[in-house]
């Protein structure tokens, strides 16, 4: 028979392993931030592929990532996830177009897959790991987990690392294709690459923060110590007036 304690352990590590998840989710666009990111890609080098002409394929990848992310709008979604898809594809289709090279279209993607790996790897060797930047908030703990919770600045740093070091791998398969290699071959690596990579690097991410203590909610605590000044003034105010 289960314990009271050892039962409100598992619902407390129930609970944070929920609320990583929804923060993974909403940090990154779950599921459909990933078909919307990879999918232009998936159209650009089909056509291509097909006719070998970079203008119908750039503007069909466009015309994709455009109805996605309005798409995207109606349903309520995030506007940083309706339109960093489109931003993206729209300075991949330029690049494209205007060098007269196909390979450039996935150059703008593939220079902030790398910028990223960097900047997590460096985070993380510095103290400062990116992912507890990014989701800190999501979780109502701000920057609270490098002073005052070292078991998640600990987690932060191991999937910051976990980040880095996969995006770094992705890039090192990627580079050498995009310099040796034709549009073609590049492009179906690259829509190959899309989404393993990243749903590692979240398992990798929920695996670390679900074993760490749970986030100080530091909302919370600015609320309680509101709701303490505010009777306080009250207790005070009422003093006077006896």
């Amino acid at each position: 028979m289960t314990s009271p304690d050892r039962q409100t352990d598992q619902d407390q590590d129930a609970h944070s392993r929920t609320v990583t998840e929804a923060a993974l989710f909403e940090a990154f666009g779950g599921v459909r931030g990933m078909v919307e990111t990879t999918v232009p890609g998936l159209v650009f080098v089909a056509i291509y592929t097909v006719n070998r002409d970079i203008q119908p394929a750039a503007i069909a990848a466009l015309a994709l990532s455009l109805v996605l992310g309005i798409a995207r709008v109606v349903s309520k979604g995030t506007l940083k996830h309706a339109f960093g898809g489109v931003f993206g594809v729209a300075i991949g289709a330029a690049f494209a177009m205007m060098s007269g090279d196909a390979k450039n279209f996935y150059l703008p993607g593939m220079l902030y897959t790398l910028g990223l790996a960097v900047a997590y790897t460096v985070s993380a060797m510095a103290g400062w790991p990116l992912l507890g930047v990014i989701l800190g908030p999501l979780f109502k703990e701000n920057l609270s987990w490098r002073t005052r919770n070292p078991g998640r600045r600990v987690a932060y740093t191991k999937a910051s690392w976990a980040w880095g070091l996969i995006l770094l791998a992705k890039s090192a398969i990627l580079f050498p294709l995009y310099w040796w290699g034709d549009a073609t071959q590049l492009g179906w690596v690259k829509v190959a690459l899309g989404i393993p990579p990243f749903l590692l690097c979240v398992y990798f991410t929920w695996i670390f923060l679900a074993k760490a203590p749970p986030p100080i909610d530091v909302f919370a605590e600015m609320e309680a110590e509101e709701t303490e000044r505010l009777e306080k003034e009250r207790a005070a105010q009422t003093a006077t007036a006896d």
